[in-house]
């Protein structure tokens, strides 16, 4: 059904919220949505980041002890 929604048809949807809603209720609503992109995008990003750093640490803790424990026997 809605594979045969064309540029015409797009244009008369627009249309049509355009004025049930009016400019300003359309615009402070694309705002927000905007904003709601931004904020899911920055989220990404964060937690990409936060993971990238968490195996930094990661791997930054495997490599510290890099030496053979002496066994307990040669301790002695």
């Amino acid at each position: 059904m809605l594979n045969n929604i064309g540029p015409v048809g797009l244009i008369l949807i627009a249309a049509v919220v355009l004025v049930l809603f009016g400019r300003g209720k359309v615009s402070s609503l694309m705002g927000e949505v905007g904003k709601g992109i931004t904020a899911f995008r920055r989220g990404v990003k964060d937690g990409s980041e936060e993971i990238e750093n968490q195996r930094a640490a990661e791997a930054a803790e495997q490599a510290r002890d890099v030496t053979p424990q002496p066994a307990e026997r040669d301790r002695a």
